[in-house]
């Protein structure tokens, strides 16, 4: 049998995981890996957070972390590490420079991107939910799409031709799903081409 873990003894002991625990979580006091994602998540990541920049430069609403740990149960503890959430309350960048929170964010955005994560997604959704995120966005590479869950509503489905015009907790923001899976121009750039 595993040895239950903390999550501060998980955190403290994270980095002698494989790939240094970037791809580990603490599920129920107990660590487990995740497939590390390919080029594909990253590019989406990046693309991700270009948009969130340029919404939150635009209204000063909020802010976005990435790969934060979301502390959602203790005794056993779990933490899961979605790709991005956001924070709306609290002094600006609170939670930024923390390995860990257990502040809930307006919205966690989480990424379909390997087998592991996409058998696991109904769960992770449910505990996000239940937990008090009020909305969860998925992002499915292999599908070309945004999910949008919620407690209150059924699950909105945008496909890489549409444009997701966010209402709450994002007023405002217009997210074209098809730029979130393009490569950005200077990726494959040559030095001085």
């Amino acid at each position: 049998m595993l040895r239950q873990l903390t999550a501060e003894q998980f955190l403290d002991e994270r980095f002698e995981l494989p790939d240094g625990g970037q791809w580990a979580e603490l599920v129920e006091g107990i660590p487990i890996l995740l497939q590390p994602p390919d080029l594909d998540h990253g590019t989406t990541v990046l693309n991700l957070s270009k948009a969130l920049a340029e919404y939150i430069e635009r209204t000063e609403r909020g802010y976005a972390c990435f790969d934060l740990g979301l502390h959602l149960t203790q005794s056993p503890d779990t933490l899961r590490f979605p790709a991005a959430c956001y924070f709306v309350e609290g002094e600006r960048f609170a939670e930024s420079d923390k390995a860990y929170t257990r502040t809930r964010p307006v919205l966690v955005i989480e990424m379909a991107s390997t087998a592991d994560r996409r058998r696991q997604m109904t769960e992770r959704v449910e505990a996000y939910l239940a937990w008090g995120v009020p909305t969860v966005w998925v992002i499915d590479q292999a599908e070309r799409c945004l999910h949008v869950c919620s407690a209150s509503r059924q699950t909105a489905v945008y496909t890489e031709d549409e444009t997701l015009a966010a209402d709450s907790p994002l007023d405002g923001l217009r997210l074209t799903i098809a730029d979130l899976f393009v490569e950005p121009a200077w990726w494959n750039k040559r030095p001085g081409g």
